[in-house]
C-alpha cells in the first residue's frame, strides 16, 4: 500500500515521519526547489516567529534550547531541514516536482491517479493507495478590490522580501495582521513614509508578559472564557486603549479571531512614526483616498490581505464547498471517498508543531481504520456527528484533547460502522472528534471565507 503526499513543508514533512513510524510506505512531492515549504519560499528575510520556540517545535524534535524565544526565518528552515535528516525523510521527496491532477480511479477500492511534471518538463504519473493533501494555505495570494485605479506599486504580502524595497518609497500596507504590522514597521524603519489601513479594529498583544513569551502562559486548564480573559488584562495592562494609539477597538472578542502578536506597531504609532488610516475607499492614481476622507500619496502598497484555501489539482466532485469552506468531515476527509486526506488546514492560535505530530500520527490510526471499513470513513464520522470546519481558528489545547479522543475512538470505528451506517440517518455512538487537522467541528467562531484577510504569512506556524 502507497500513498502520494502532496507538499514538503512544516505539516507534510510532519505526516511523512508519521508514516515512516507507523511504517506506512510513500511518495512525497514537492513543488519548489527544497523543503520547507512557506519557510522555504514565502516569508520575508527578517521575519520572526509570534510563537515561541517551545510551543513551535514539533512533538517529536525539540529545537536547540540554546536557540531564542522567537527563531527567525534562518533558523525555522535549518530545524525543518534538521527534522528531515533526523527522521531520513529526503529519500522519499520528489522536489521541483508539482502535482497537476488527483482523480479517483476505483472508488469502491479508494486507489487515485497522481499526476505531476517535473521543473524540467518531464511529467509522469501512477496510480496510488491513497493520497495525503499538505499544499498548505499560505501560497494563493488573495488581493483586495477598490473602485479607481491605483497608480503606483501594488504587490501581495507573498512578495516583499526585503527592506530594501522600501527604500525612499511612501509606503502603505493593508491589513492589521502580523506580516502587515511587521511590514509597516519596517517601513517606519527604511521608507520615506509608512502608512497602515485596517478595515477594523485588532487585539494587538505583546510578545512576552513579566518576562515569560505570551503563548506559555496560556495553560491547558483554561477554558476559553479564561483565557480570553488573560488577554483582556494584558492587553489593558501592557496596551492601553487602542484608541489612544489611532486605531479602532476591537469588534470582536479575544481569540474570535487571530489576535497580532506584536509591540513595535504601537510603539512606532505613538513616535508619530507610522500614520494609521481606516480602510480605503477607493484609488485615484497614487492618490489614495479613506472611508474617513483623508487622502495620501502612496508611492508602493503592499497588501497583507491573506490567502484562499484551494486544491487546484482536485479533479472536480471530490470536494464540495460551501461559503468558502471545502466541505471536508472534521476538517481531514470528504464524506464520499476513500483513502485521500486533507492535513494542516487548521489554523491554531499558536504551537503547530506538537499539533502537527500528534495530528499526523491520528491520521494513521485513521489510514489504518479506513483499511478495515467497506463505507468511506468520512461517512462514518459525519454520522457520529463530526462536521465540516466553519472557522480556521483553533485552540491548540482543544485540539490535543480531540486528538487524544480521536486516538481512543478509531479503532473501534469498524465494529461500529455496520450499526450506525444502517441507522439512516440517526446519530448513534459517541459523537465523533475533530480528525487529524485538528479543525474543531462544533467551533462558535465567526464563520471567514477562506484564510484570514489580514492573516500573518506564517501564522499557520504558531
Amino acid at each position: 500500500m502507497t500513498f502520494a503526499l502532496i507538499g514538503a513543508g512544516f505539516s507534510g514533512l510532519g505526516v511523512a515521519a508519521a508514516f515512516r513510524r507507523h511504517g506506512i510506505d510513500y511518495e512525497q512531492f514537492e513543488a519548489a526547489d527544497a523543503i520547507g515549504g512557506n519557510w522555504h519560499h514565502g516569508v520575508y528575510e527578517t521575519v520572526h516567529i509570534i510563537s515561541s520556540r517551545k510551543t513551535t517545535e514539533y512533538g517529536d524534535f525539540p529545537m536547540p534550547s540554546s536557540w531564542p524565544d522567537f527563531p527567525s526565518a534562518r533558523q525555522m528552515l535549518e530545524y525543518l531541514n534538521a527534522y528531515a535528516d533526523h527522521h531520513d525523510l529526503r529519500g522519499g521527496i520528489r522536489l521541483s516536482t508539482k502535482v497537476t491532477r488527483v482523480e479517483p480511479v476505483d472508488v469502491e477500492a479508494g486507489t487515485w491517479k497522481v499526476s505531476w511534471e517535473r521543473a524540467n518538463g518531464e511529467r509522469g504519473e501512477r496510480i496510488y493507495d491513497g493520497v495525503v493533501v499538505c499544499n498548505g494555505h499560505h501560497w494563493s495570494s488573495r488581493m483586495p478590490k477598490y473602485p479607481g485605479a491605483f497608480g503606483g506599486e501594488l504587490i501581495h504580502s507573498k512578495s516583499y522580501k526585503s527592506p530594501e524595497q522600501l527604500a525612499g518609497k511612501r509606503v502603505l500596507v493593508i491589513g492589521g495582521g502580523n506580516s502587515a504590522c511587521d511590514i509597516a514597521v519596517e517601513a517606519a524603519r527604511f521608507a520615506q513614509s509608512a502608512h497602515i489601513s485596517m478595515r477594523r479594529g485588532y487585539w494587538f498583544l505583546p510578545k512576552t508578559f513579566l518576562g515569560v513569551p505570551l503563548v506559555e502562559l496560556m495553560q491547558p486548564w483554561m477554558p476559553p472564557f479564561a483565557q480570553r480573559a488573560v488577554a483582556r488584562a494584558m492587553a489593558r495592562v501592557a496596551v492601553g486603549p487602542y484608541e489612544r494609539y489611532g486605531l479602532q477597538h476591537p469588534d470582536h472578542r479575544p481569540f474570535d479571531r487571530h489576535p497580532t502578536i506584536n509591540s513595535e506597531l504601537l510603539y512606532y504609532l505613538r513616535h508619530g512614526e507610522i500614520a494609521p488610516h481606516p480602510d480605503i475607499e477607493r484609488w485615484d492614481g497614487r492618490a489614495v483616498r479613506f472611508v474617513d476622507g483623508h487622502e495620501e500619496e502612496i508611492d508602493l502598497v503592499i497588501a497583507a490581505t491573506g490567502f484562499d484555501v484551494r486544491f487546484p489539482f482536485l479533479a472536480d466532485g471530490v470536494v464540495a464547498w460551501k461559503d468558502g469552506y471545502p466541505q471536508l468531515i472534521g476538517g481531514l476527509v470528504p464524506p464520499d471517498h476513500k483513502n485521500i486526506y486533507f492535513f494542516g488546514l487548521g489554523q491554531p492560535r499558536y504551537g503547530a508543531g506538537p499539533l502537527i505530530t500528534a495530528g499526523a500520527d491520528l491520521l494513521c490510526e485513521a489510514v489504518a481504520t479506513q483499511r478495515r471499513l467497506e463505507v468511506p470513513l468520512g461517512a462514518v464520522l459525519a454520522r457520529l456527528g463530526s462536521r465540516p470546519p466553519r472557522t480556521w481558528l483553533q485552540d491548540p489545547f482543544a485540539v490535543l484533547r480531540q486528538v487524544r479522543l480521536g486516538k481512543r475512538l478509531m479503532p473501534r470505528l469498524p465494529a461500529i460502522a455496520p450499526l450506525i451506517m444502517g441507522a439512516r440517518g440517526r446519530r448513534r455512538g459517541p459523537r465523533a472528534p475533530v480528525a487529524a487537522t485538528g479543525v474543531d467541528a462544533s467551533s462558535r467562531a465567526p464563520s471567514r471565507r477562506a484564510i484570514g484577510g489580514d492573516a500573518s504569512a506564517r501564522e499557520g506556524f504558531r
